[in-house]
């Protein structure tokens, strides 16, 4: 498996296959005399940034904590033994609404989207 090509981007469902995102990044933990090995992916705006370099993925992660608080100051991660299945999409065993993820949404649906008439 080629992980950035077949991983990378990659929509990600819950067990009740609700799209929660795309694939942003990958972490990977460094071991001596051994090939690295994923234990998580992360999703978000946080890691986007970074992908293009430090100095936005810095900036996002302030702005995010500024906006959503301390919490909302990380990327979001689910841990690599959570892969139920890898096909089109990638099924981790989680339920999307323990989660923080969709956080963002809902505060922006809530006061933004919402006070917009017709909305």
């Amino acid at each position: 498996m080629k992980l950035l090509r077949d991983l990378l981007d990659k929509q990600v469902v819950d067990r009740e296959q609700v799209k929660i995102g795309k694939i942003d990044g990958l972490v990977a933990e460094l071991r001596r005399g051994k090939p690295p090995r994923i234990i998580a992916i992360e999703l978000g705006s946080i890691t986007l940034a970074r992908r293009l370099g430090a100095r936005p993925g810095r900036w996002m992660a302030r702005l995010a904590a500024k906006l959503g608080g301390k919490r909302h100051g990380e990327p979001h991660r689910i841990a690599w033994h959570k892969v139920r299945d890898i096909g089109t999409d990638i099924e981790f065993d989680v339920d999307v609404r323990q989660t923080s993820i969709f956080a963002w949404q809902d505060w922006l649906r809530d006061h933004i989207i919402g006070r917009i008439p017709g909305a």
